[in-house]
């Protein structure tokens, strides 16, 4: 799966997860959000999730600590 971590309206980062099919860029631009912290690909696993890769079309790529928010969104998806 591809991801895009937004900074949301609040100032807090926002992953947004999606398939591999969609181009990063064509994804982007259905999103309200202002500002792409970082973005690549996500792998769900038993031992936990991995982020690796970037985006050239958004010029961006994945920063350390995406592993950890998303990993963080999915365990407390109302937060």
């Amino acid at each position: 799966m591809k991801y895009i971590m937004f900074e949301d309206f609040s100032g807090d980062p926002l992953p947004i997860l999606f398939p591999n099919r969609i181009a990063f860029l064509e994804f982007r631009e259905q999103i309200p959000y202002t500002n792409v912290l970082s973005a690549g690909y996500v792998q769900i696993r038993e031992d936990g999730i991995s982020c690796h890769g970037e985006s050239r079309e958004l010029n961006t790529r994945i920063r350390p600590e995406d592993s950890a928010i998303i990993s963080e969104k999915l365990d407390a998806p109302e937060s």
